[in-house]
């Protein structure tokens, strides 16, 4: 990836960039998801608040280890904390489905795992952390929709094997899956535009994956400063919602 001085930029300028453009791709994090009202567990607000009602930080109850031996605790924290069946698509999410719509938008790489990217319209999805909407039996591997863990109370079980379901999302102790991070890193370096929007860029590997961007097009928008911003080509900080929302066409 080329440096260079990041220009603050108008949506105008961003428009223009994306209608010359059909090889976008996006990179995004939680502040994609933030703007349709599910808060980020990572945030100082979060963490205080899950200590003070589970005991533990967020990432010790999001690990493999704590699931395996406290999964009354984790599905508890689980339900409450991170999944929102009442949210919908944000006007970032309905543009990145318009882009795609377009064929301008060839993939949309996401570390969210709520599911609005699909639920907007957007086809080609990656999602780096997984998805609540799909599950699994830890035993069996039966597969089972969301309402598996909604529906039930306490420890979803399987039906077939009696086995615990659950949520097909990455735990803190686990890897990345490698067919995703290597599809990623394709679409990336083949990217002429990369947009990164809503992420400090401070989770890896994920946030690793933007250095296989070799172009000179690099869009960042965020609210707050993150460790790619001197190497942005362009730099906006404002909502990414209002942002692309202004950007893009939308019917």
């Amino acid at each position: 990836m080329k440096s260079s001085k990041p220009q603050e930029a108008p949506e105008a300028t961003l428009k223009e960039l994306l209608k010359a453009s059909d090889n976008i791709v996006f990179f995004g994090g939680a502040g994609v998801s933030t703007e349709s009202g599910i808060p980020d567990f990572r945030s100082e607000k979060g963490i205080f608040a899950t200590r003070q009602a589970y005991g533990y930080p967020p990432e010790v109850i999001l690990s493999r280890s704590f699931f395996l031996s406290k999964p009354e605790i984790f599905f508890k924290y689980y339900r409450s904390n991170l999944i929102f069946e009442s949210v919908h698509p944000n006007a970032a999410h309905k543009a990145l489905a318009r882009l795609e719509e377009m064929g301008k938008l060839k993939a949309v790489i996401t570390q969210n795992i709520d599911g609005l990217h699909q639920a907007a319209g957007s086809q080609n999805v990656l999602e780096l952390h997984g998805s609540v909407t799909r599950n699994y039996c830890i035993k069996c591997r039966a597969t089972y929709d969301l309402s598996s863990v909604t529906n039930s109370a306490g420890i979803p079980e399987c039906s077939q094997c009696g086995g615990m379901v659950r949520p097909d999302v990455v735990l803190y102790e686990e890897g990345l899956d490698n067919h995703i991070l290597s599809d990623s890193v394709g679409f990336i370096s083949a990217a002429d535009v990369l947009i990164v929007g809503g992420t400090s860029l401070n989770v890896y590997p994920a946030a690793g994956l933007i250095q296989h961007y070799p172009g000179n097009k690099l869009v960042l928008i965020n609210k707050g400063s993150t460790s790619y911003d001197t190497r942005a080509n362009i730099l906006i900080r404002d909502s990414i919602g209002k942002v692309l929302g202004e950007a893009v066409d939308t019917p």
